[in-house]
C-alpha cells in the first residue's frame, strides 16, 4: 500500500491559522509570533559569530590552551548540529511552545554560567549546553512561523523576515562582539541573558500552550540517538580537519562513524512505525532540492565572512570593531536583498531567482578574491562585497520557502530542522574544506609571509565562486513556477 503523501495540495488562503499544535493564542496577531521567532533566530546565529572576536581575551582571561580556544567554538557547533533533528521532532510531538521555552531557558542559563566562568572547563561546558539550547531554538523558531502562517503570502513575508534575522546576525555578531569584548569577554556571553528572558516572557504572552488533551506520541528513540550521533560525528570531523588534517585518525574515525550512523538511521526510519524523520518527506521534490540548495548556500554565505574577517584583521591589521563595520554594508545589502526577493519570486520565479543570484554572487566573489595587499576600500572591498551580498540574498528565500512548502503541519518541525541542519553542515563542511585548500596553497606558495596567505585566500574565494555557480546550476530542480508563486501571492492579498 502506498504511503499517504505529506503534501497539502491546496491550502485555503481564507482559512484561519492552525492552532492545533500550540503556536499562537487566539486573538494574537501573527506578526507577534513572527517577531518572537525572528528575534530568537537572530540570537542563535549571532552567538555563532560573536564569540570569535572575543577568543583572544577568553584565552588570556581563563588561561585556555590553543586547542581549548578552538573548542570554545567547536563544542557549540557539535552540540548544535548533533541535536537539531531530535529537537525539531520533539517540537512536533510535544508542542512548539514547550520546546521553544525549554531551549530559551537552557540557552540563557548556559550563557549566564559561561559569562561567570572562572575556569576554562566551565566555559567549554557552558558552550556545549548553549549549543544544545540553540538546537531547540533554531528549528522551533522557524516552525512557529510555518505552522501558524497558513496563507502562502503571509508565510512568505514572515519567512522573509526570519531570513533577514538569520542573514544579518552573522556580520552583526562581529561588530557587537568587538564592542563588548573591549569591555570584557564575559559580556559576549552575558548579553544573551536579558534577550532570552524577554523572549521567554513574550512566548508566555503570545504563544498558545500545548493543548492538555493532545495525544502523546513516543519519540523514535533509536532514530534520535543514531541521527544525533551521526550529525555530531560529522560536525566534529569537519571542524577538527583544518587543524588536525583530513588524514588524522580522529578525523577519519569521526567521519566514518558519522556515515555509518547515517546508514543505521535510514534503516531504523524505514522500519519505524513513528519515525523521527518520515522519509516520505523527501518524496516532495522541493523539499529535496531546497535542502540541497541550503547545504550549498551554507558554505557560500558563511565562508566569505570568515576569510574577509581574517583578511582585514590579519593581513591589513584592522581592529575587530573596524572589521565588523567594514562588513556591515554587505550585511545590510543581504537584509535588503532578502526582503526584495519576496517581491521578485512572484515576478520571475524561484528557479530564475536562484540562477540570477548564484551568478551575481560568483561575479562578486571573483572580484573580491583579487585581495591586493594594498587596496582601495571602495573598489577592492566595498563594491565587490555588496555584489556578493546582493547575489546571496536572492538565493536564500527561494531555497527556504521551497524546503518548507507542501509539508504537513505535523512535520513542520522536522522540515525546519532539516533546513537548519543542512545550513549548519554546509557551513561547517564548506569552511573546513576551504580552510584546508587555503592552507595547502599557502604552504606550497613560493612566496612567504602575507603574500602566501593571500594566495591561499584567493583560491578559496574562487572555489566559493564555483560553488555559487553550482548552486545556480541546481536551481532548475525546483518545481516552483512563476505562475504558481504569483497565484499564491494573489490569494493572500
Amino acid at each position: 500500500m502506498p504511503h499517504r503523501p505529506l503534501v497539502v495540495p491546496h491550502a485555503d488562503a481564507t482559512a484561519p491559522p492552525d492552532y492545533s499544535h500550540g503556536v499562537a493564542k487566539h486573538g494574537v496577531a501573527l506578526g507577534a509570533v513572527a517577531a518572537v521567532a525572528c528575534v530568537a533566530q537572530f540570537m542563535v546565529v549571532l552567538d555563532s559569530s560573536i564569540v570569535n572576536v572575543a577568543l583572544p581575551s577568553m584565552k588570556s582571561g581563563l588561561g585556555l590552551s590553543t586547542s581549548a580556544q578552538q573548542w570554545v567554538v567547536n563544542s557549540y557547533l557539535v552540540a548544535f548540529g548533533g541535536l537539531l533533528l531530535f529537537a525539531a521532532r520533539a517540537s512536533d510531538l510535544y508542542g512548539r511552545r514547550r520546546v521553544f521555552q525549554i531551549g530559551l531557558v537552557v540557552f540563557s542559563l548556559a550563557s549566564l554560567v559561561g559569562g561567570l566562568a572562572q575556569e576554562g572547563w566551565m566555559l567549554l561546558a557552558a558552550r556545549t549546553v548553549q549549543g544544545a539550547g540553540a538546537a531547540a531554538l533554531a528549528p522551533s523558531s522557524l516552525s512557529l512561523i510555518t505552522a501558524s502562517h497558513t496563507e502562502p503570502g503571509r508565510r512568505t513575508r514572515a519567512m522573509t523576515w526570519w531570513g533577514v534575522a538569520a542573514s544579518s546576525a552573522g556580520a552583526a555578531g562581529i561588530v557587537v562582539g568587538g564592542l563588548l569584548a573591549q569591555a570584557s569577554w564575559r559580556w559576549v556571553m552575558l548579553v544573551n541573558v536579558p534577550v532570552g528572558a524577554g523572549l521567554l516572557i513574550a512566548g508566555l504572552v503570545y504563544l498558545a500552550p500545548t493543548p492538555s488533551g493532545q495525544r502523546r506520541t513516543r519519540i523514535d528513540l533509536p532514530g534520535a540517538i543514531t541521527v544525533t550521533l551521526a550529525a555530531a560525528a560529522l560536525v566534529y570531523g569537519v571542524s577538527a580537519a583544518p587543524d588536525s588534517g583530513w588524514s588524522a585518525p580522529r578525523v577519519i574515525v569521526a567521519l566514518v562513524a558519522g556515515v555509518l550512523f547515517l546508514v543505521a538511521f535510514a534503516g531504523i526510519e524505514r522500519r519505524s512505525s513513528n519515525p523521527l524523520v518520515p522519509l516520505r518527506i523527501f518524496s516532495i521534490p522541493n523539499v529535496r532540492m531546497g535542502n540541497v540548495l541550503t547545504l550549498c548556500m551554507g558554505a557560500v554565505i558563511t565562508a566569505p565572512l570568515f576569510f574577509l574577517s581574517l583578511y582585514l584583521q590579519q593581513v591589513l591589521g584592522q581592529s575587530a570593531v573596524r572589521t565588523g563595520l567594514s562588513l556591515l554594508p554587505m550585511a545590510m545589502v543581504i537584509s535588503v536583498g532578502v526582503l526584495l526577493s519576496q517581491k521578485l519570486i512572484p515576478l520571475i520565479g524561484a528557479r530564475r531567482l536562484v540562477v540570477i543570484g548564484g551568478i551575481i554572487a560568483a561575479v562578486g566573489l571573483v572580484w573580491v578574491g583579487q585581495l591586493p595587499a594594498h587596496f582601495d576600500y571602495v573598489m577592492h572591498f566595498l563594491l565587490p562585497t555588496v555584489v556578493v551580498g546582493a547575489g546571496t540574498s536572492l538565493t536564500m528565500m527561494p531555497a527556504i520557502v521551497a524546503a518548507t512548502t507542501g509539508v504537513d503541519p505535523q512535520n513542520a518541525g522536522v522540515a525546519s530542522g532539516l533546513i537548519n541542519m543542512c545550513r549548519q553542515l554546509g557551513a561547517a563542511l564548506g569552511l573546513a574544506i576551504l580552510v584546508t585548500i587555503a592552507s595547502t596553497v599557502t604552504s606550497r606558495s613560493a612566496d612567504g609571509g602575507s603574500t602566501a596567505v593571500l594566495d591561499g585566500y584567493r583560491i578559496a574565494f574562487y572555489a566559493i565562486a564555483v560553488l555559487s555557480l553550482v548552486t545556480a546550476g541546481l536551481a532548475p530542480g525546483l518545481k516552483t513556477s512563476p505562475s504558481t508563486a504569483a497565484a499564491s501571492t494573489r490569494r493572500s492579498a
